[in-house]
Formats: structure tokens, C-alpha cells, sequence
């Protein structure tokens, strides 16, 4: 896979010029970033150490907190240096990575929600069937299928973009190398690519998030025959998982479920996807 273009960097304008803004932002940033791996790897050590905790649910809880600390160490770092050293420039490759980067944990973490949402369907609505249909193996078979399902998404992002011609301008209003921002700077017509990148981010966001809501809709359901208690319980298992899908989900299906060209609010939602959500998920 070859390039073609004679771009060798892209500057980034970053969220805001504002020398006020940026000192404001750079403080929530760093506390953010620092909160960010610590919360979550507290989790994975709390659930690794604590061997009452070794139910599925909570085998995925950690694996879906490590790809937060991952998904945001891919982005953040980077805002943090460009808001601290008005670091513009960043080099064709290092586009690329953070764009694969991005992708494949972002990816991976949108499968590994349905499969957290299969779980719960099984153990609340087939709870006999629970430790049969989410055994060990079946559950590390589910998390390997996860990241190579976040994989080939995010190839086929890098590949839809790293082979057009960036013969021109260079300079994108984003704070990191978005698929749309740089579809923008391409010197061709990109109205087919448009249309592939938009199914991908379609495919992904939309029908993942679909198939979600049908998990959840089935599960109310199948409580006729619980107890207040039993319900309340399903109630509050659920909540909090549902909290997190749509927090992620919404802002991911406006950003990629849409014609391929960027929007006023695109920087503000990739700031909640890609700091935010993963320091506040759990």
C-alpha cells in the first residue's frame, strides 16, 4: 500500500485559538487524562485481585476498560502536547497511526458493548442457561472476535484513506486526524469514498446501536415473572450499561452515520467520545 501525495505533515488548528480557552482546557485535560487510566486500571485491578468478581460481566467490564485507557491514550496525549507547546504539525505517519489507532480500540469497544448487552440478556433472561452459554472460553473467544472486529474496521478506514493524492493544502480545523477532516484535503473527487467511509461508520455505529436497543427492549420482556426484587436488580444491572451505550453511541452515529463532510460541532463531539466518555463510563 502506496501513498500518493506529496504531503509530508498536516497541521491541526486545534479546538480553540484562544490563549484563555487553551490554558482552561489544557488543565481539564491533563486532570482528565490523569484520571483517566487510574479509574480504570483501579477497575481491572479490583476485579483481577477480588475473586468473588470473576463472573463474565465483570471479565468484560475490565477488558472494556482497558480499551478505554488504550482508545484515549491514542488521542489525548497528543491535544495535551498541541494545547502545552502550540504543537501544530503532525507528520503523514504519525496521522495515519493515530488514525488506526483511533479506530481499531473505538472499534473494538463498540463490539464489546453488544457483547456486555448479550450478557446481560443471557443472565437475566435465561439464567439457567448462564454459565453454559458464557463460559470462559466462549467469553475469550467473544473478546478476540471483538478486537478483530475492530480491526478490520479500522483497516479498512487506513486503506480507504492512506492510498488518495494529498497534492494540496495540508491545514484541517480538528485537534486529531479525523477520516472526514482529511477526506476533505484530498485532491480528487472523493464522492465514492464518501460513500464507503459513510457505510463503514454506518455499519458500525448505526446497526451495532440498533441491535443494542433490540437487546434491551427483549429483556423488560422477559421479566413478567420475576419478583419487584428480581426486577429492580435487572433494572439496575442494565442502567448503568445503558447509560454508557448511549453516551458513546449517539455522538458516534451523528459524527460517521452522515454524509461524508465535517460540521460545526464535530471537534466537541470527538472531545466527549474521545476524552470524556472513557474517563466517565464506569
Amino acid at each position: 500500500m502506496e501513498s500518493r501525495n506529496n504531503v509530508i505533515y498536516f497541521v491541526l488548528l486545534g479546538l480553540t485559538q484562544n490563549p484563555k480557552e487553551q490554558k482552561v482546557l489544557l488543565v481539564l485535560f491533563l486532570f482528565t487524562h490523569l484520571l483517566t487510566p487510574v479509574g480504570n486500571l483501579l477497575i481491572i485491578v479490583t476485579l483481577a485481585v477480588n475473586k468473588t468478581l470473576n463472573s463474565p460481566m465483570y471479565f468484560f467490564l475490565a477488558s472494556l476498560s482497558y480499551m478505554d485507557v488504550t482508545y484515549s491514550t491514542s488521542i489525548t496525549p497528543r491535544l495535551i502536547s498541541e494545547l502545552l507547546f502550540q504543537e501544530k504539525h503532525i507528520s503523514f505517519e504519525s496521522c495515519m497511526t493515530q488514525l488506526f489507532a483511533g479506530h481499531i480500540f473505538a472499534g473494538s469497544g463498540v463490539f464489546l458493548l453488544q457483547v456486555m448487552a448479550y450478557d446481560r440478556y443471557v443472565a437475566i433472561c435465561k439464567p439457567l442457561h448462564y454459565l453454559v452459554n458464557m463460559r470462559q472460553r466462549v467469553c475469550v473467544v467473544i473478546l478476540v472476535l471483538s478486537w478483530v472486529g475492530g480491526l478490520l474496521h479500522s483497516v479498512i478506514q487506513l486503506c480507504t484513506v492512506y492510498g488518495l493524492p494529498f497534492c494540496g493544502p495540508n491545514v484541517t480545523d480538528h485537534y486529531m486526524c479525523d477520516m472526514y477532516s482529511l477526506l476533505e484535503l484530498v485532491s480528487t473527487d472523493i464522492y465514492i469514498i464518501g460513500i464507503l467511509v459513510v457505510a463503514n461508520g454506518r455499519l458500525i455505529c448505526s446497526i451495532m446501536f440498533l441491535l443494542l436497543l433490540i437487546s434491551y427492549g427483549v429483556i423488560p420482556h422477559s421479566q413478567k415473572n420475576l419478583s419487584q426484587e428480581g426486577r429492580w436488580k435487572a433494572h439496575q444491572t442494565c442502567g448503568s450499561h445503558i447509560t454508557v451505550v448511549v453516551c458513546f453511541f449517539v455522538p458516534c452515529i451523528f459524527m460517521y452515520a452522515r454524509p461524508a463532510k465535517t460540521f460545526p460541532n464535530d471537534k466537541s463531539l470527538s472531545v466527549f467520545c474521545t476524552v470524556i466518555t472513557p474517563c466517565s463510563a464506569h
